[in-house]
């Protein structure tokens, strides 16, 4: 006996079924309503979470740069006005007026390396130690890919002795129209300013087009160390050899590379030769010959040991992401650790004559990039010479000591805008 079949559902059930799914009586399942409403809060969640990060980031940006106006609104004039009082100790004892204004000048460059190192960004060195030499007269060739390089030295020399003070910059000309602009006229740095030929290929220390000008750009810069690098007191100076950023020129570099059969370099540019070639003549040639460099530059030269180390610095920013000024200033990118390498050359091992010196000073760069190229690949330099694994040291800065030279700049503020209006209130 076959299996009783299933009947079919009656006519009017089937009818009642269709006309309850028409009218919306019959749901979906649960999972399928729910599911967009469970995506529109996440998304709004996320939206809401952006928001309040970039609100944060501008409150942050606005409220640094507040403080920083501030402080170079107390800090800057202030330098001025204790340099001014203190000319008749500059006649009396230049060497004592120099130093309290190197002392001043590296507490200027803290309140620059705070900005940055209140935001988080800091840094690592490695390779060989330059505190050994601090005490000594050095030339530093740095490769320059963005603003923030200065700012970087600014910071990672604060604790190497005498050198902040005691050091002299080469700085491009448009540095001589900011802020700091008057800091280091007064100081002694030296600005100089680029101008390439037409074919973009041949960018030089120059005023302005021509051999001529290139020349006489150089001759300025031999009477301003004679002038004011002995008479001051300097025994370190700060060169950028490459001539400009490196994103302004790779470009014109490599194409002045392939024409002259040179390598092609992709982290740095080809250096400049004139600028080294003229600092290295004029104080280490003291050395050599005994003779004056002029003016009141013989004051302290007699105990001069002339220029003694050439450091090699190698600055390379984590993904080849560059921090400019703007960034050191308002501080909206998340904390940085900046990485720089030094090798330190003697000066007997440096070449004297042009075509050995530009030799020499190309190979400087090529080994920069090999460096840059280990570092972004594997995220470290490599060790040196005779070292199983490189070594590296994290520089700190006293946050106590910071806010010390922090607040008396602003209590000089202070205490310089009471002495302005009373002589004011005298004389008007």
């Amino acid at each position: 006996m076959s299996p009783p079949s299933r009947l079919p559902p009656p006519p009017t059930a089937t009818r009642a079924a269709a006309a309850a799914s028409r009218r919306g009586l019959l749901s979906s399942p649960a999972p399928q309503e729910e599911e967009p409403t469970y995506s529109g809060v996440k998304r709004m969640a996320v939206t809401l979470e952006q928001a309040q990060r970039v609100g944060y980031t501008l409150l942050k940006g606005l409220l640094r740069f507040s403080f920083m106006v501030a402080n170079n609104l107390v800090a800057i004039p202030s330098y001025i006005l204790y340099l001014i009082i203190l000319q008749p100790l500059r006649l009396l004892d230049s060497k004592r007026f120099w130093y309290i204004e190197g002392v001043l000048f590296k507490w200027l460059l803290a309140m620059v390396a705070s900005w940055g190192w209140w935001a988080g960004y800091t840094v690592v060195e490695w390779g060989d130690d330059v505190k050994v030499v601090s005490e000594d007269e050095a030339m530093m060739l740095v490769n320059h890919q963005a603003t923030g390089d200065v700012c970087t030295l600014m910071m990672c020399l604060q604790d190497k002795g005498t050198v902040v003070r005691q050091m002299m910059w080469l700085m491009d000309h448009i540095f001589k129209y900011t802020n700091f602009g008057i800091v280091s006229l007064i100081h002694g740095d030296f600005f100089i300013k680029q101008v390439c030929s037409s074919d973009g290929t041949n960018c030089w220390l120059v005023k302005s087009q021509g051999k001529a000008h290139r020349d006489q750009q150089l001759v300025l810069l031999k009477e301003h160390l004679d002038k004011h690098y002995r008479s001051r007191d300097r025994k370190w100076i700060v060169l950028f050899p490459e001539g400009g950023f490196l994103r302004k020129r790779r470009e014109t570099s490599q194409a002045f590379a392939k024409k002259n059969n040179l390598p092609f370099l992709t982290h740095v540019t080809l250096p400049r030769l004139g600028a080294t070639q003229v600092i290295l003549k004029s104080l280490v040639a003291q050395q050599e010959n005994g003779t004056p460099a002029g003016g009141d530059a013989m004051v302290a030269e007699s105990k001069s040991k002339g220029l003694q180390w050439v450091i090699d610095t190698t600055i390379a920013y984590p993904n080849e992401e560059p921090i400019d000024i703007q960034t050191w200033i308002l501080g909206y990118r998340r904390p940085t650790v900046t990485h720089v390498h030094y090798r330190i050359f003697p000066i007997k091992d440096v070449p004297a004559q042009p075509e050995a010196l530009t030799d020499w000073l190309y190979q400087r760069f090529i080994e920069k990039e090999d460096l840059l190229s280990h570092f972004y690949k594997t995220g470290a330099f490599p060790p040196l010479q005779g070292q199983a694994k490189a070594i590296s040291r994290e520089m700190t800065l006293n946050n106590l000591w910071l806010i010390v030279i922090q607040s008396l700049a602003f209590l000089s503020g202070v205490m310089w805008y009471c002495i302005l209006q009373y002589f004011y209130h005298c004389l008007f």
